[in-house]
């Protein structure tokens, strides 16, 4: 029954996502995505948990896939992204490491990245910590051969903050602007091993939020009630010697939007 009611709430609420969404504008900028698309590389988007509702606002990617959470509290989610275009892939990792369909999502997400679809994950979710780098985006983007675009949603000033959630979900006001920004691409050719390149992504997330919402930044490494995420596979240690820049195109392209 409580399925069945969040699927029925996501169905209202993406009747009012639609309506939100034409009272706000939309500011992108420090944009890579032209540049690699015009080198053919395919690409991976990294996000906070706390941001996706107001990514999936801002995107104008489209179609594109996002790994979404095989729990109940995901259908709800469901009926949003499609009705922005965005193609929802069910899987999540379950409490203490048990697999909830999230290799059969990962497989699934980069069947499509192959085919030049971006592919979206909130890289700290479903559980936590905040901030938390989760290692789907690592395996995805070293499967694919895909750069990892490092992406924030930014409107310190105009937005609700969830704060009893574990990870201060964000939304939007109406009638404000959302600022989309970005890190320049992560090119997994660079990195020797997964670790290194974990880091620098976590790094990068990091410093991303840290330049535009440092006080949202001090929230790194809140944890869900539930008690958080399990903790990553054994993974090779980290390259010292990691590059200091990307060998994806970079492409900064300022875009405003109605």
């Amino acid at each position: 029954m409580r399925r069945l009611l969040l699927r029925f709430l996501g169905v209202l609420a993406a009747g009012v996502l639609v309506c939100w969404r034409a009272t706000l504008r939309v500011r992108v900028e420090d944009d890579p995505r032209p540049g690699l698309r015009a080198a053919g590389r395919r690409y991976v988007y990294a996000i906070l948990h706390a941001q996706q509702l107001s990514f999936i606002l801002l995107s104008d990617d489209v179609p594109i896939l996002a790994m979404v959470s095989a729990s109940r509290d995901g259908d709800w989610l469901v009926p949003l992204c499609r009705v922005r275009r965005i193609i929802p892939v069910r899987g999540s990792t379950g409490k203490r490491g048990v697999d909830k369909g999230g290799r059969a999502a990962l497989a699934k997400l980069a069947d499509g990245v192959r085919k030049g679809l971006p592919a979206l994950l909130a890289v700290d979710g479903p559980r936590g910590p905040r901030s938390s780098v989760h290692w789907g985006v690592v395996d995805l983007a070293r499967e694919t051969d895909a750069c990892i675009v490092v992406a924030g949603v930014f409107l310190p000033a105009n937005r609700f903050i969830l704060g009893r959630t574990w990870d201060r979900t964000q939304l939007p006001r109406p009638f404000s602007t959302l600022t989309g920004r970005f890190r320049a691409p992560i090119d997994p050719r660079d990195f020797d091993d997964p670790a290194s390149l974990h880091a620098r992504a976590a790094a990068e997330l990091l410093a991303l939020e840290q330049a535009f919402d440092p006080d949202e930044a001090q929230h790194a490494g809140r944890e869900s009630a539930s008690g958080g995420c399990s903790s990553p596979p054994a993974r090779a240690a980290s390259r010292p010697d990691s590059p200091e820049s990307s060998s994806c195109p970079v492409t900064t392209t300022p875009i405003r939007c109605a």
